[in-house]
């Protein structure tokens, strides 16, 4: 064994050693303290959102989700601070034409929005939603979280492909888009009457010039029949009046099937997802009750709600429901930059074709 010299063993006799030393010591408590200074500012600014929101005492919420889907949201949220959460429920076109008629207006009624993001971006775009700076944003990957931070994504609407068990087997369903050029196919298919941006994004796959072809040539054989409403069509295929449905929304057939229904869905290529968002109007009546709200619903709670629904969440610590399907996320700006081409496209491909 080595043995150590007297130097070597008190070299922190010297001056310079002790001053580096004490430097070190003196910079670890220097984060101590900052680290134990940030949590007591965060919560001190915490606990006035809540007082403020409990003062408020309500709040109103523009919402897509269905009635019995925003119940198991709000519940929770009311227990917790006892702050009544009314809402009204509506299509994403209906809830942004309202937004846009009262913030035009010069007011706002609605507290916080819950919509697609291109609805949202529209709004944004009309300078009528306040940027949120929120802790939890942080869980959420980038796509979910624009820089301006006056909508964020709290779930993706997963577009599938919708049959009825008994009508249809699963070894009989389409493997490609050219399967449902089949003749047995004829009067079985149908279409939410807005999905203008999924045909786009089908079609763009496709190459354009053969998805356009393929379109005309399904309309003119087999048919589509146009419905509005994704809820209407998914419970048209649970009751067996439309045997496959090409756009609904995943969740829905998942809340079907655990009712009982008929249903299941599958997908042909990558499955097509939009997000929904929620955002705070800058003229919310009630801005701290709204704050709290938009962070429960961004926050692990809310977001293990969502999922539990059988929606798929945006937040990163909570297991996805929609588990071995290749995804195609669509941008919600290019969206709303390419709407009236998509919708064009989709008036003469699809409406046009259904009218015949």
């Amino acid at each position: 064994m080595k043995a150590i010299k007297g130097s070597e063993q008190f070299s922190c006799n010297t001056y310079a050693c002790r001053l580096r030393r004490y430097r070190k010591i003196a910079l670890t408590l220097l984060l101590l303290v900052l680290a134990l200074a940030l949590p007591a500012h965060a919560q001190s600014e915490w606990q006035r959102v809540v007082e403020g929101a409990k003062k408020e005492g309500s709040l109103l919420l523009y919402t897509t989700f269905p009635s019995e889907y925003a119940s198991q949201l709000i519940e929770p949220f009311e227990k917790r601070y006892g702050i009544k959460v009314n809402h009204w429920r509506a299509r994403s076109e209906i809830v942004l034409r309202k937004a846009l008629a009262e913030g035009r207006a010069g007011g706002a009624t609605a507290d916080v929005i819950t919509i697609i993001t291109p609805q949202l971006e529209a709004l944004r775009r009309e300078g009528l939603l306040q940027a949120v700076q929120s802790p939890n944003q942080k869980d959420h990957p980038p796509f979910a979280i624009p820089a301006h931070r006056e909508w964020v994504s709290q779930v993706q609407h997963v577009f599938v492909h919708a049959y009825n068990t008994r009508l249809i087997r699963r070894d009989e369903l389409p493997k490609g888009w050219r399967d449902l050029l089949d003749p047995k196919w004829k009067g079985k298919l149908a279409i939410e009457g807005d999905d203008h941006e999924w045909l786009s994004s089908v079609i763009e796959d496709m190459g354009r010039e053969p998805g356009i072809r393929f379109w005309r040539e399904l309309m003119a054989t087999n048919g589509v029949s146009v419905r509005t409403g994704h809820p209407l069509l998914t419970n048209l295929v649970a009751s067996g009046e439309v045997p496959l449905a090409l756009t609904v929304y995943q969740y829905s057939v998942e809340q079907a099937k655990k009712k009982g229904s008929p249903i299941d869905w599958f997908v042909i290529g990558p499955a097509v997802s939009i997000t929904n968002g929620i955002a705070v109007p800058k003229k919310a009546a009630h801005p701290h009750a709204a704050l709290l709200f938009y962070d429960h619903i961004i926050g692990i709670e809310g977001q293990r709600i969502l999922a539990k629904i059988g929606y798929l969440p945006t937040h990163r610590q909570v297991e996805s429901p929609v588990k071995g399907v290749r995804l195609k996320l669509l941008d919600a700006s290019t969206l709303l930059d390419e709407q009236e081409k998509s919708r064009r496209l989709f008036e003469q491909l699809i409406l046009k074709g259904a009218a015949r």
